[in-house]
């Protein structure tokens, strides 16, 4: 097996096994320090278009929504100017949560997202395309929210990305953090066994997404570390060994406590997600 960025065939094995499968390993390269499964033949198209990445307990919309309030919120928040009287769309938009938020002051939105019952939902409300190739109109912006990591050519799709962008239109990607504090820092095993997941077929660090993003024809404006987990949850996986501490420790938390927190682990490099602004690269 070659790395999908470089080409190099030397690998360290960061995991045995994933969630969702123990015949899978999870590579790091040696040369590059991608990270990526050892098999990807285990995913396709259909798997995401049946609701399959929700595994055995599909929450209607409604609920999905509640879920990921606070990140699109965020994310609306943190590209408030790029979406004002711009043309968005939101590539595997999900529940469609962020193109609802931006929609009052964007010129115009959209989304394409392969899960059937997204589409169905939005008709006649918000254009849902179901393809990439489906698409024939360009926009200023473009997002990405914790969709790369699961593509299996990452690659090919950016490429065809960059062909849907007016000139100066801006590329957003949001992926998980290889470098997670969790697994590089505090090396929780628990923690490994539930993030490493035969359905993120990469992890990206800071470097490697402004690799891939470059050999996909973009120039970086800018990467911010996000921290989106607060020291409880952290506290709570290392003592407990289960995810929703801040919820269930939410009296340790504090906005001067989070903030210095998340301050520490983008220093280190070692916050639990990447967002990266991006432009296609010009010729002069």
């Amino acid at each position: 097996m070659k790395c999908y960025l470089c080409g190099s065939e030397e690998f360290s094995i960061r995991s045995d096994s994933v969630r969702g499968s123990e015949e899978i390993n999870v590579l790091q390269c040696k040369n590059c320090s991608l990270v990526q499964l050892s098999d990807f033949s285990h995913i396709d198209e259909s798997f995401y278009a049946n609701s399959g990445m929700h595994g055995d307990e599909v929450q209607s919309i409604s609920e999905w929504m509640l879920d990921t309030s606070t990140d699109d919120s965020r994310r609306a928040k943190e590209l408030n100017n790029l979406c004002v009287n711009k043309k968005v769309l939101d590539f595997g938009c999900g529940n469609g949560g962020f193109l609802k938020r931006i929609k009052k002051y964007s010129s115009s939105i959209a989304g394409i997202e392969l899960e059937k019952r997204v589409q169905d939902y939005y008709k006649n409300q918000i254009k849902i395309f179901s393809s990439l190739n489906d698409v024939k109109t360009k926009f200023n912006l473009i997002t990405a929210f914790h969709v790369v990591e699961h593509l299996k050519d990452p690659i090919s799709v950016l490429r065809q990305l960059a062909e849907l962008l007016e000139e100066n239109g801006k590329l957003v990607i949001e992926v998980p953090n290889s470098e997670d504090a969790l697994l590089t820092l505090y090396e929780s095993e628990v923690f490994k066994k539930f993030s490493y997941w035969d359905q993120h077929l990469f992890l990206f660090n800071a470097q490697t997404l402004n690799t891939l993003a470059t050999i996909s024809g973009f120039s970086l404006i800018k990467i911010k570390h996000v921290q989106r987990y607060p020291l409880s949850n952290h506290l709570y996986w290392l003592s407990k060994g289960l995810p929703g501490g801040h919820e269930v420790w939410s009296n340790l938390n504090s906005n001067e406590i989070n903030q210095a927190y998340s301050s520490k682990l983008a220093a280190l490099g070692q916050t639990d997600t990447i967002f990266g602004i991006f432009e296609v690269k010009r010729n002069d």
